[in-house]
């Protein structure tokens, strides 16, 4: 007496239907997941207010410079520790692929933004910093956006923005787009980050 047959077209249907699943939720999860940590942003904007608002009442050009980059320095580390807070939080992995793919898409435009910098600061030519500043950090958040959620792009774009107004705009605006791009665009955006992408 034969046995009945197996029916292997019905468990590869399942083991197919159950791999299509997998395969949607990990590409939901990868579009609606940012390791960037809108808290952290917020924080970052604070602390670009208070900086622009000391920075204005120095007459020393080089100082306000050294003041910024101090800021910028204290900037990396509170994205660096809210973004493992937030990671820890969400049980990922501090080098997972999304942060790691923003950090190779933003690395470049900063590390390139540090050396003109130091380049500018040199020479006495602090004119451009502004708008260096601004545009290589929005096309950091542009680049490594790519890998995240679309309002870090879209944040990138908005100081792109800022920057294209700084290369043109007098020197008597230079305070209020860094204030508008550093503090105004990191409090609004991060905001935006920790109301819908969980901190």
């Amino acid at each position: 007496m034969n046995a009945p047959p197996h029916p292997p077209a019905a468990s590869l249907h399942d083991r197919a239907l159950d791999d299509l699943r997998f395969i949607r939720r990990t590409m939901t999860n990868a579009g609606s997941f940012t390791a960037l940590s809108g808290l952290g942003f917020v924080c970052v904007g604070l602390g670009a207010l208070a900086t622009a608002l000391y920075a204005h009442r120095l007459s020393e050009p080089q100082a306000r410079v050294w003041l910024w980059l101090g800021d910028a320095a204290l900037s990396v580390l509170i994205g660096l520790a809210s973004t493992a807070w937030k990671a820890r939080r969400a049980g990922e992995p501090l080098w997972s692929g999304p942060f790691r793919k923003f950090s190779l898409g933003f690395g470049p435009a900063v590390a390139a933004g540090g050396i003109l910098t130091l380049v500018m600061l040199r020479d006495g030519q602090l004119d451009y910093l502004p708008t260096t500043w601004l545009l290589l950090y929005g096309a950091g958040l542009t680049a490594g956006g790519a890998f995240s959620v679309r309002v870090v792009p879209a944040m990138g774009a908005c100081f792109l923005g800022l920057g294209a107004v700084a290369a043109v705009a007098p020197q008597a605006w230079v305070d209020g787009l860094l204030i508008a791009g550093f503090a105004g665009l990191h409090l609004l955006f991060g905001t935006l980050i920790a109301r819908s992408y969980g901190g």
